[in-house]
C-alpha cells in the first residue's frame, strides 16, 4: 500500500475511534448497507480497528448498544459484540476472539455495560440478541471465574417480578448457559429448582416469562448427568405441563406451541424423565390432539410429542408399549386425520404429477405418523389395534373412511411386516375386496396397499397370493376412465414383480404385457411412465421368458425414445431408455445388439466391452446429472420462518447442527441414479472405462461426504475401488493412453485419504461398513503404493471405528437393561448388532490386507492396535468378534513368520483354548492358526506340540465332526495335524500320529485346505515316508483309496499339478508292486472307484 493511502487510513481510524461518536455510528450503518462496495469498505475499516485498537472498538460497540437511540444500530452492535467476544463462533480460528486481548478496565466496562443494557433495553428482538451476546461471552469466561457478578445478577433478575422482560432475559441466558457450560450451574441446583418452581407455579407470572422458564428447565435437565439430580426436578413436571394447558385455556395458542416444541425436545433427549408421570403427560397430549377446536399446528405438535416418545427407543426402550390404551387412542386420532381429504378434480383429470391432489396437511401428518408409530412400536403392539379399528372403516358408506383404512394398512406394513406376514390371508382379502369399490380413489388406495405390501411383505405375498393379486392388477389396468388408477396398477405390477421369481410371473405374462402395451399408447404421460417402468421390471423378473414379447414391445419403446424429445418429456425418455436396457438384458445380447444403439443404462451389463462405442453418447448427460448441485435452502434451526414447503411436496428438510436445510428431492434422486450408473459402468467396463476416470473421480470423490442423500454417498463409496481397478487393468494391458504406474499412485493418493476422511465423519453404520469394504478393496488393488503416513492414517481411523463401535454396543447393552425392555426391542437390537458385526468384520479384512501387503513392516502398527484387539479374544465378546481377532493373529503369524514369534507367548494360550470353542467358525479360525504356528513357529512352538495334538484330536474325534457347520473346522484341524507331522516329527509318536492323520483323508469341505493337504500326502508318498506307508506297506490300500477319491472329484480337491503327480505315483505302483499286493490293494476300492481309476490310468 502506498504511503498516501496508509496515511488516509490512519486518519480515518483516528476519527472513527475518536471522541466524536458520529463517525463510528456511520461506520456501523455502512456495515448494514445494501451497497456491496460501501459494505466491504466498512468491513475492512472495522477489521483494521480490531487489529489496531481492540479496546476502544469494544468500548464503542458496548456504548452504542447501551445508548444509541437507533434500533438498527443497537441490534448491529449486539451482533458484532457477540462475534468479537465469543469463542463459540471462532473455534477454528481464534484470531476473531478479542476478549483475551482487552485490558482489565475494558473487560470490566464491557461486562457492566452489557448487564446495564439488559436492564434498559425495551425492544424484545434486541433483548434476545443481547442475551445471546451475554451467554456466549459467559460461556468462555464463567468457568474460570471471569464474571463473578453474572450469576447473582441473574438470580436477582429472575426474582424481580416487577420486570417480566428482565425475568424472561435471565431465563433465556440460563437456558443457553445450560447448553454451553451446564457444569458451572450444577452447584446452584437447589437455588435454581426453587426459582423454576416458583416461576412455573405462580399464577401472576407473564406467559412469555413462563415459556422462557420452561425452556431453561428443559435445558438444565438435559445438562444433568446423574439421574438423582434429574429426579429432583420431577416435581416440576406437573407445573411444566400446566404452562401448556393454561396457555391453551386462555386461547394463547402461539405460546402453547412454543411450550409443545420445548416438551418435544425433552421427550427426545430425556424420555426417562417423563416415565413416572407418563400416563398423565401422554393423556394430556392426546386430549390436545383430540380437541378439534384447536389449531391444526397445535394438535400436530401434541401428536409429534407422543410419536417422539415412542421413537425414543435408544434412551427409553419399550416404555410406550406399556400403555396400550394410549396407542389405541393415538391410532384412532391418526385414522381420523386420514379422513381430511377432498375429492379434488385435479386428481381425476391426471394432467399433472399431482398424485396427492386433495390431500391436506392433516392427512399428510396422519400418514407419516402411522408409519413412524409402526416402525417404533412394532407389529405386536400396532397390529391388534389396527385389526380392532380398520374393519369399521372398511365397511363404512363414506369413501374417505374406506380410503383411510387402505392407506393405513400400507403405512404400517413396514413396521409390522413380521406380524402381518403371519396374518397375510386376512390382510390380502381386506385389500382385494376393495379392488371393485365404486370410488376410484378407494380403488387407487387398494392398489397402493398391494404395491406397498409387495415390497414390505415380499416374497411371502408373491409366493402365496399371486393367483389373487396379479389378475386383480391386470383388471385395474382396464380402467380408462381413471388414468391415475391405471398408472398406479402398472406401478404395483412393478413392486410385485421386483420380489418375484420367473416361475411365478410367467403364467401371467401374456395378460400383463398386452395390457401394458395398450396403456403405453394412452395419451397421458403419467400412465405411459408407469407402464414403461412396469414393463422394465417384468422383463427383468421373467428374464428369457420375455423373448417372445420382444418384437411386439421394442417398436413402441423406440417410438417413445424418438418422439419424447422436449424438456417436459425428459423423464419419459429416461424411463424408455431404462426399459429398453432391461428388456435387452432379459432377452440377451444376440437378440438385442441392433436395438442397443438407442439405449443406455444397464445395456452395458448385457453387452460388456461391446458397449464401449456407445459410451460417448451415454456419458455427457450422465456426468451432467451426477454433478447436479442440490437445490438447498438454509435457515437457522431455531428461526421462526420455517422453510415454506407447504406448496412443494418435493422439498425435504433435515437439521444439521444449528442449521435447518430444505432440499429438493427430485434433484437428489436424479443425481443418485446417475452416480449409481457411473459406478455400474466402471464395474462392467473395467479397463475400458479408463478415458473417463479423471472426470468421474473429480465428481464422485467429494460425494463421499454428501450428507444430503444416502444413495449418492453409497454410489460414490462403491465406485472408488472400481476406478482404481479400471486404472490398474488399463495400465497392465497397455490401454492407458500412455500413462504409467505414477498415474495409479496419483489416483490412490486422492481416493484412499478421501475414504479415510469420510470414515471419520460417516454417521450411518451401514455406510460405515461399505466405506471399510471399499477401503479394503482399494488397498488390495494399490495398497503397495501407500506411504507410511497414509498407513498411519488408516490405522488411526480403524482405532476410531473400533472405539465408536464399542460405545454403540455399550449403549445397546444399556437399552437392554431398561425396565420396559421387551422382545420387540430385542429384535431391533439384534439387527443393529448384526450391522455392527459387519463393521468389525470389515476392520478385520482391512488389517488382513495391510498385513499381507506390508508383512513385518506393519508390525509396529499392529503393536499399537493390540490394546484395541486383545479384548476381542474375551469370552464376553460375540463369536464373530472372537473369530475376527483370531483371524488377525493368524494373518500376522502366516505373513510375518519369524518376526511374529514374539507374539506367540501372548496369543497361543488364547488360540489353544479357542480350538475347542463351541462355535464352529471360531474353532475353524483357531485350528487354522495352530497349523500356521506349527509351520512357522519352530522351537517356540515345540513345547506346545503335545497340547496342540490333544486340542486337534478333540476336534477330529468329535462325534458330529463331519456334520454341517463343523466340517470346515474338522478339515482345518486335519490340515494342522498334517503340519505338526511335517514340521515337528521328532516331538510326536509318529508311528501313531501319521497313520491317524492319513485316516482322516481325503478332506472335502474346505477346498483350499484340501489342495494343501493332498499335495502334502503326495510328497510323503514320493519320498516313501515310512510312518505313512507303515510296516510292510500296510497303509498302501488306504493311500490308493484316498488318491482314487481325490482323482474322481476332478479339480476340486487337488491342483492340476498334484493330480498329475498322483497319476504318476499310481502308474509306478502298477509296475513295481508284486501282483498279489496290487490285486488286494485294488480289491479294497469300491467298484466305481476301480472303474474310474482304470480309465484315468489308461488314458
Amino acid at each position: 500500500m502506498d504511503p498516501e493511502s496508509t496515511q488516509l487510513q490512519q486518519s480515518q481510524l483516528a476519527s472513527i475511534l475518536g471522541p466524536d461518536p458520529t463517525p463510528f455510528e456511520t461506520l456501523i450503518s455502512h456495515l448494514m448497507s445494501s451497497s456491496n462496495d460501501e459494505r466491504s469498505h466498512a468491513e475492512s475499516l472495522f477489521n483494521l480497528c480490531k487489529q489496531n485498537d481492540p479496546n476502544t472498538l469494544s468500548l464503542k460497540l458496548a456504548h452504542l448498544l447501551h445508548s444509541s437511540p437507533h434500533h438498527e444500530a443497537r441490534a448491529m452492535s449486539a451482533i458484532l459484540l457477540r462475534k468479537q467476544l465469543t469463542r463459540l463462533h471462532s473455534e477454528i480460528d481464534d484470531s476473531n476472539y478479542l476478549w483475551p486481548r482487552l485490558n482489565g478496565n475494558t473487560q470490566s466496562t464491557v461486562k457492566s455495560l452489557l448487564l446495564s443494557s439488559l436492564q434498559a433495553e425495551q425492544s424484545k428482538s434486541i433483548s434476545k440478541k443481547l442475551c445471546d451476546t451475554v451467554s456466549e461471552l459467559a460461556a468462555g469466561i464463567v468457568p474460570d471465574n471471569g464474571w463473578p457478578e453474572l450469576l447473582p445478577f441473574m438470580f436477582q433478575c429472575v426474582s424481580s417480578s416487577d420486570s417480566p422482560k428482565l425475568q424472561e432475559s435471565a431465563f433465556l441466558i440460563f437456558a443457553q448457559l445450560s447448553q454451553y457450560i451446564g457444569d458451572s450451574l450444577v452447584p446452584h441446583i437447589k437455588h435454581l429448582h426453587a426459582i423454576f418452581l416458583q416461576c412455573l407455579t405462580s399464577p401472576a407470572v407473564d406467559s412469555d416469562v413462563r415459556i422462557a422458564a420452561l425452556n431453561a428447565v428443559i435445558n438444565f435437565i438435559q445438562c444433568l448427568s446423574g439421574s438423582g439430580d434429574r429426579d429432583r426436578f420431577q416435581d416440576l413436571l406437573p407445573a411444566m405441563m400446566r404452562t401448556l394447558t393454561e396457555a391453551l385455556n386462555s386461547g394463547q395458542e402461539a405460546t402453547a406451541q412454543e411450550a409443545l416444541e420445548l416438551l418435544i425436545e425433552l421427550a427426545e433427549t430425556e424420555p426417562r424423565f417423563l416415565r413416572r408421570q407418563l400416563v398423565e403427560v401422554v393423556g394430556a397430549m392426546l386430549q390436545i390432539a383430540e380437541a378439534e377446536s384447536l389449531e391444526e399446528g397445535t394438535r400436530h405438535l401434541a401428536i409429534e410429542f407422543v410419536i417422539t416418545l415412542a421413537e425414543a427407543r435408544e434412551r427409553a426402550p419399550g416404555m410406550m408399549r406399556k400403555l396400550p390404551q394410549f396407542i389405541s387412542r393415538l391410532f384412532a386420532i391418526l385414522m381420523k386425520m386420514l379422513l381430511d381429504i377432498e375429492d379434488d378434480p385435479a386428481w381425476h383429470s391426471a394432467e399433472t404429477e399431482d398424485e396427492d391432489a386433495g390431500e391436506t396437511s392433516n392427512y399428510g401428518m396422519g400418514q407419516e405418523c402411522l408409519d413412524r408409530l409402526a416402525i417404533s412400536l412394532g407389529g405386536n403392539t400396532v397390529v391388534p389395534v389396527a385389526s380392532e379399528q380398520l374393519p369399521a372403516y372398511l365397511a363404512a358408506p363414506e369413501w374417505q373412511k374406506r380410503h383411510a383404512a387402505l392407506i393405513a394398512l400400507a403405512q404400517i406394513a413396514e413396521g409390522c411386516s413380521k406380524v402381518m406376514i403371519k396374518n397375510l390371508e386376512q390382510v390380502v382379502a381386506m385389500i382385494l375386496n376393495s379392488f371393485p369399490d365404486q370410488h376410484p380413489r378407494v380403488r387407487w388406495a387398494a392398489i397402493n396397499a398391494i404395491g406397498q405390501l409387495s415390497t414390505d411383505l415380499g416374497p411371502d405375498l408373491q409366493i402365496h397370493y399371486h393367483q389373487g393379486v396379479l389378475p386383480a392388477l391386470a383388471a385395474a389396468m382396464d380402467d380408462f376412465q381413471n388414468p391415475r388408477v391405471q398408472a398406479h396398477a402398472a406401478s404395483a405390477v412393478l413392486n410385485f414383480s421386483e420380489n418375484c421369481t420367473p416361475d411365478i410371473l410367467t403364467p401371467y405374462l401374456d395378460g400383463i404385457v398386452s395390457k401394458l402395451l395398450v396403456i403405453l399408447q394412452n395419451g397421458k404421460q403419467m400412465v405411459q411412465e408407469g407402464a414403461l417402468t412396469a414393463l422394465a421390471s417384468v422383463a427383468d423378473s421373467s428374464q428369457e421368458h420375455f423373448k417372445k414379447y420382444y418384437d411386439a414391445v421394442m417398436p413402441y419403446l423406440k417410438a417413445i425414445l424418438i418422439n419424447a424429445n422436449d424438456k417436459s418429456n425428459r423423464m419419459l425418455r429416461a424411463k424408455s431408455m431404462e426399459c429398453i436396457s432391461l428388456v435387452g438384458m432379459a432377452v440377451g445380447k444376440e437378440k438385442f445388439r441392433d436395438d442397443a444403439k438407442q439405449a443406455w443404462a444397464r445395456l452395458c451389463k448385457c453387452l460388456g466391452q461391446d458397449f464401449l462405442p456407445y459410451m460417448t453418447f451415454v456419458m455427457p448427460p450422465l456426468l451432467w446429472s451426477a454433478s447436479l448441485k442440490p437445490d438447498v435452502t438454509i435457515t437457522s434451526a431455531d428461526s421462526d420462518n420455517d422453510i415454506d414447503d407447504s406448496d412443494d411436496e418435493s422439498m425435504e428438510t433435515i437439521t444439521l447442527g444449528d442449521k435447518r436445510i430444505g432440499i429438493k428431492t427430485s434433484v437428489l434422486e436424479e443425481k443418485a441414479t446417475a452416480c449409481n450408473m457411473l459406478c455400474c459402468y466402471a464395474d462392467e467396463l473395467k479397463e475400458g472405462f479408463f478415458p473417463w476416470i479423471d472426470q468421474v473421480a473429480g465428481i464422485l470423490v467429494p460425494l463421499l461426504k454428501f450428507y444430503f442423500h444416502e444413495e449418492v454417498r453409497k454410489a460414490a463409496v462403491s465406485a472408488m475401488p472400481e476406478l482404481l481397478r479400471s486404472a490398474k487393468l488399463a495400465i497392465e494391458k497397455g490401454q492407458s493412453q500412455g500413462r504409467d504406474g505414477t498415474y495409479l499412485k496419483f489416483l490412490t493418493d486422492s481416493i484412499v485419504p478421501a475414504l479415510v476422511e469420510a470414515l471419520h465423519k460417516e454417521p450411518d453404520t451401514e455406510i460405515c461398513a461399505s466405506l471399510l469394504d471399499s477401503l479394503n478393496e482399494s488397498l488390495q488393488i494399490s495398497g503397495t503404493l501407500l506411504d507410511e503416513n497414509q498407513v498411519r492414517s488408516i490405522v488411526d481411523v480403524l482405532k476410531q471405528v473400533i472405539t465408536a463401535s464399542s460405545s454403540r454396543k455399550r449403549e445397546r447393552e444399556e437399552r437392554a437393561k431398561a425396565e420396559d425392555f421387551d422382545a420387540e426391542e430385542g429384535e431391533l437390537i439384534k439387527e443393529e448388532n448384526e450391522q455392527e458385526e459387519e463393521v468389525f468384520d470389515q476392520v478385520g479384512e482391512i488389517l488382513g490386507t495391510l498385513i499381507k501387503t506390508f508383512k513385518a513392516s506393519f508390525l509396529p502398527f499392529f503393536d499399537e492396535l493390540s490394546s484395541y484387539l486383545t479384548p476381542m479374544w474375551g469370552r464376553d465378546k460375540t463369536p464373530e468378534e472372537r473369530r475376527i481377532a483370531i483371524c488377525i493373529f493368524d494373518d500376522v503369524a502366516e505373513q510375518c513368520r519369524e518376526a511374529a514369534l514374539k507374539y506367540y507367548e501372548t496369543y497361543l494360550p488364547f488360540l489353544l483354548e479357542a480350538c475347542n470353542d463351541e462355535i464352529p467358525d471360531v474353532r475353524q479360525a483357531a485350528v487354522y492358526g495352530l497349523g500356521v504356528c506349527a509351520e512357522f513357529g519352530g522351537s517356540v512352538f515345540k513345547p506346545l506340540v503335545g497340547e496342540g495334538l490333544s486340542r486337534l484330536n478333540a476336534v477330529i474325534q468329535h462325534p458330529n465332526a463331519l456334520q454341517g457347520d463343523n466340517v470346515m473346522a474338522y478339515d482345518n484341524a486335519v490340515s494342522a495335524l498334517g503340519k505338526i507331522c511335517q514340521f515337528h516329527r521328532d516331538s510326536i509318536d509318529s508311528a501313531q500320529v501319521v497313520p491317524a492323520w492319513l485316516n482322516c483323508l481325503p478332506i472335502k469341505g474346505d477346498l483350499i485346505e484340501a489342495k494343501v493337504v493332498h499335495d502334502q500326502l503326495c510328497s510323503m508318498v514320493e519320498r516313501s515316508d515310512g510312518d505313512l506307508l507303515g510296516p510292510n506297506s500296510q497303509y498302501l490300500p488306504k493311500i490308493v483309496s484316498v488318491f482314487a477319491e481325490v482323482l474322481c472329484a476332478g479339480k476340486e480337491l487337488a491342483t492340476e499339478q498334484t493330480v498329475g503327480r498322483m497319476i504318476n505315483l499310481l502308474r509306478q505302483l502298477q509296475q513295481t508292486l508284486p501282483p498279489a499286493t496290487l490285486a488286494s490293494t485294488w480289491s479294497s476300492l469300491q467298484p466305481q472307484q476301480q472303474l474310474a481309476l482304470q480309465s484315468i490310468l489308461s488314458s
